[in-house]
């Protein structure tokens, strides 16, 4: 930095809070300050491990204040403001319109110290949960547990389903949100278990260990080339994931009972004919028209659902 220049140091919050860029590292060790709200903030704390001296003498000066100091030291020195957590609301503002009334400004430059990552904001809702859960959060959401909200998980996986029917990529979008809230939910709650406990990262390490595990083709040396390759091949690894398993070579392991009767026929159907079985002809006469029956029985009761709704 040269002499008179005010540097406005911006991290994501998102990011440990030591991993700056060169350019932040740079400017903190030329600085002839380095000034910041809090001591306990995760950023000055990092900077403290790392011997770099912060003055958080400004405490919660309002922004029209903190700015006017911060220019004023500035016309003299190189200084460094470390960004609060919560983005310092305004200060952003009052610094430009206490450079725009001096003759002679101090340069004002802001430094990039570190960006968000993809997925950066899944730990943004990991946190919100943990408020809500939290001893002073939201009393419904601190009662729930997996039973309670297991209806919502059902509810929601079919609301993602309508939203692509609808075509509507915003609702899309808003609705898988509504899927990983339940996801993290129930993690939450299992974090809590007496027995068994389990977090969001051990959901999140079973997955990846899982999609590495099914997909050698990607992750090491498998030879599957196509889709139907593909397929074939994850059943073959999951089939001997679960040998073992009492009754894991029936068509219907694993398939839960409260599965909608279309896609468990179609499940069952897919399973076979990987396996190069036919079913009897008869015996799927017998399926299609009792699938057909169950279709026509779910209509008629969503007709009366829809009957009762408009006469209330």
């Amino acid at each position: 930095m040269t002499s008179g220049r005010l540097a406005l140091l911006l991290t994501s919050p998102r990011v440990a809070p030591g991993l700056l860029s060169r350019e932040a590292w740079q400017a903190l060790e030329q600085a002839d300050h380095v000034r910041a709200r809090a001591a306990d903030e995760p950023l000055v704390e990092a900077l403290a491990e790392a011997g770099v001296p912060v003055d958080t003498s400004s405490g919660d000066e309002p922004p029209a204040v903190l700015a006017r100091a911060l220019v004023d030291l500035a016309s003299g020195a190189d200084v460094l403001w470390c960004g609060s957590s919560d983005g310092d609301p305004g200060l952003a503002d009052a610094v430009a319109a206490e450079v725009s009334r001096l003759e002679h400004p101090p340069e004002v430059e802001v430094v990039v110290g570190s960006w968000d990552v993809q997925g950066g904001r899944l730990l943004d809702v990991v946190a919100a949960l943990d408020r809500l859960r939290s001893p002073g959060g939201c009393p419904w959401d601190a009662e729930q547990t997996h039973e309670s909200l297991a209806p919502y998980l059902v509810e929601e996986a079919h609301e993602v389903v309508h939203a692509i029917e609808s075509g509507d990529r915003s609702h899309l979008a808003e609705e898988l949100g509504d899927v990983l809230l339940q996801v993290v939910f129930h993690a939450r709650v299992a974090e809590e278990a007496a027995e068994d406990p389990f977090d969001i990262d051990t959901v999140a390490g079973l997955l990846v260990d899982k999609l590495v595990r099914r997909h050698p083709h990607v992750f090491a040396d498998g030879g599957a080339s196509t889709p139907d390759e593909v397929e074939r091949e994850w059943e073959r690894i999951k089939a001997s994931e679960k040998e073992g398993e009492a009754g894991s070579e029936h068509l219907l392991h694993g398939i839960p009972p409260s599965l909608p009767v279309d896609l468990a026929v179609r499940k069952v159907l897919a399973r076979a004919s990987r396996r190069g079985l036919e079913p009897r002809a008869e015996d799927l006469a017998v399926l299609e028209a009792a699938a057909a029956e169950a279709a026509a029985a779910e209509a008629r009761a969503r007709d009366a659902l829809r009957a009762v709704a408009d006469s209330l």
